[in-house]
């Protein structure tokens, strides 16, 4: 079993993946309207395994027996000025989820809800994954921002990632 105060935390970390997964989205329809369909999909994954990391805490809920209790989910923005901007959001955001999934953390540990802890490490581990691929983003954009044959090459490299659900999911 899991704390009230912990439960409404992770209730809160829900509704921020699947606003994150919408912000991604958004996104990916801005690089969809501009033909670069390879960073298009880039962050259509993105927001696929945003609503994964949603499902999963949503499961450990389901598992503590703790009362579920989704949020509201703000319209994500949609305007943006250019694909660097877009690739500074998105590690910003990144920075955002790890400070929020350590507060989470934080709580547990101070609980000593042991389990959650538990839990949690993946997301760590996952945040730390997720902020370096997007710094390393951030540095190549900057890279081919303004050279139309580089950004052609740095849109099909993303066109190859792919969505693999977590098998623990």
């Amino acid at each position: 079993m899991i704390s009230t105060k912990i439960g409404a935390l992770i209730n809160d970390q829900i509704a921020k993946e699947q606003y994150a997964a919408q912000y991604y989205l958004s996104m990916s329809a801005w690089f969809s309207a501009r033909d670069l369909d390879g960073i298009a999909n880039y962050f259509r994954v993105q927001s696929k395994e945003e609503l994964m990391h949603a499902d999963k805490m949503f499961d450990y809920m389901i598992d503590v027996g703790a009362e579920i209790v989704l949020g509201e989910i703000p319209k994500p923005p949609h305007e943006f000025t250019d694909a660097k901007e877009i690739f500074e959001k998105a590690l910003e955001h990144e920075k955002i989820v790890t400070r929020s999934i350590f507060n989470i953390l934080k709580n547990a540990n101070e609980e000593g809800d042991f389990a959650t802890v538990s839990f949690l490490q993946w997301f760590v581990n996952e945040q730390v994954e997720e902020e370096a691929n997007a710094s390393q983003l951030v540095t190549k954009i900057k890279m081919v921002y303004d050279n139309p044959s580089a950004m052609y090459l740095f849109d099909q490299e993303l066109k190859q990632r792919v969505f693999v659900p977590d098998a623990g999911n």
